[in-house]
């Protein structure tokens, strides 16, 4: 699998706006490459009925499927991977007990990217680049602290945070390997159509 190319759109679910499932189904149609499950505060059981659906849904559209912070619930739905926070799991610790997931570790500084890469992570989630209201107390990375990271890792950097279709090329220019979107796909109006411009704009920078 080409790790690389699978990260270039990342499509975050929040039932806040819209149901996993629908609005996972949408954003594949338009074209997201990479699919991550978020539910917070909803009971396992059902994070594993829901996961269990997304992924039939990604592997009839070939896409990369995450889940975050829950590496038991990633386990339990085949899924590829499992995206770890500072507070969460080490990123060694899943790799000691599931060594053929992917994992990802989000970082809002240079030092937590370098660290995440020497503990083993497959990818960094840079963020945030901007303010955003998905995630209020998310701490601020900026273009500058993006560009940062992405010179000094050698790992896939899919930046986070506040990115719509307005700031999108801004964050491509840095030289990122992909984009995580949660808002500015999963609470529009047209899912599909939203999706669809968001990667012919991340295709006219990220040619592979």
């Amino acid at each position: 699998m080409n790790l690389r190319k699978k990260l270039k759109l990342y499509v975050i679910t929040d039932r806040r706006f819209r149901d996993e499932v629908e609005s996972v189904k949408e954003a594949l149609e338009g074209g997201a490459t990479a699919i991550q499950l978020r539910l917070k505060g909803v009971p396992t059981r059902e994070m594993v009925e829901v996961g269990r659906k997304i992924r039939k849904l990604t592997e009839d559209y070939d896409a990369l499927y995450i889940v975050n912070d829950r590496l038991d619930v990633a386990l339990a739905v085949g899924a590829d991977g499992v995206h770890v926070g500072q507070e969460d799991m080490p990123v060694d610790i899943v790799k000691e007990i599931a060594p053929n997931l992917i994992v990802g570790v989000s970082a809002s500084n240079l030092r937590e990217a370098l660290e995440g890469e020497k503990k083993g992570a497959d990818y960094i989630g840079a963020g945030s680049v901007f303010p955003t209201r998905t995630k209020e107390n998310a701490k601020l990375l900026g273009l500058e602290g993006l560009r940062e990271i992405v010179e000094n890792v050698h790992i896939p950097v899919v930046a986070i945070g506040g990115i719509n279709h307005e700031n999108v090329k801004e964050v491509l220019e840095v030289g990122v390997d992909g984009v995580a979107v949660i808002s500015a796909i999963v609470g529009s109006e047209d899912v599909v159509e939203a999706t669809r411009r968001m990667m012919e704009m991340i295709e006219e920078y990220i040619k592979q």
